[in-house]
């Protein structure tokens, strides 16, 4: 239904930023809501943040609230996710999902789980 393609992950040091794309596409692509998961070592994947292409914002995990902001570019079909003053437990793999379902997604199950981008936040 959907596809997603993830970049932007890598190396950084504790304080620093990164942002990370989500290139999506399918035909109801505009009905899906999107959303960053990440899944630190010997953790569940968590929701990070939720977002809809209208730009509605519909969720913050309060871990990173006032530190990551998810956005939407729809011309450019592409997700964001900019991390700003990163920490060591950001470390994690981090997912592009989407659903039609708000609920699928806080719960964990969206229809499409993008591959994964590791993030690594070194001390």
């Amino acid at each position: 239904q959907v596809q997603l393609v993830e970049s932007g992950g890598g190396l950084v040091q504790a304080g620093g930023s990164l942002r990370l794309s989500c290139a999506a596409s399918g035909r109801t692509l505009s009905r899906y809501i999107m959303a960053w998961f990440r899944q630190a070592p010997g953790k569940d994947r968590d929701i990070v943040a939720a977002v809809s292409w209208s730009g509605e914002r519909l969720h913050y995990s309060n871990i990173v609230k006032g530190r990551f902001t998810i956005s939407t570019d729809n011309a450019k079909k592409t997700v964001y996710l900019q991390m700003n003053d990163l920490k060591p437990e950001d470390t994690a793999v981090y997912y592009c999902a989407a659903d039609l379902s708000a609920h699928m997604l806080v719960i964990g199950r969206p229809e499409k789980w993008g591959q994964g981008t590791q993030v690594t936040v070194s001390s």
